[in-house]
């Protein structure tokens, strides 16, 4: 990252990652979270607290995500995002709904997504880490 004060969405699939052992995703995002640059949104919090199995795995993934900075959609974050699902599927693309939000989110907050997803690379202004 350019600016060393780039705030990051990360997407469920590094979290998940990140909570995997020895991926090296993880290193990556311990330096962000130590350097307190990472947020997080309902959508993330949602796919990855409904996807847990256990209660200690729950404990565990709370205690890290629920101590986050907390980006929550607005009026205007949900027509960005209706205008980014109408502008794709003008264009012949169709993405997941949760990405759009994200992107939207990250659009509308000036954020970078840290994901694995290609989809992101269709929303234009949204930038990937």
């Amino acid at each position: 990252m350019k600016n060393k004060h780039q705030y990051v969405l990360v997407d469920t699939n590094i979290w998940i990652e990140f909570f995997k052992k020895n991926s090296p995703i993880s290193d990556n995002l311990e330096l962000l979270i130590t350097k307190d640059l990472v947020k997080i949104c309902g959508v993330v919090l949602f796919e990855i607290l409904q996807g847990i199995k256990s209660d200690a795995e729950k404990l565990k993934v709370q205690e890290i995500l629920l101590n986050l900075p907390y980006i929550e959609m607005n009026a205007n974050t949900w027509q960005k995002s209706a205008y980014i699902s109408s502008s794709l599927k003008h264009n012949g693309y169709t993405i997941p709904f949760s990405d759009i939000l994200i992107g939207a989110l990250a659009i509308e907050n000036d954020l970078t997504v840290f994901t694995l997803d290609k989809h992101f690379k269709l929303i234009s202004r949204v930038k990937i880490l």
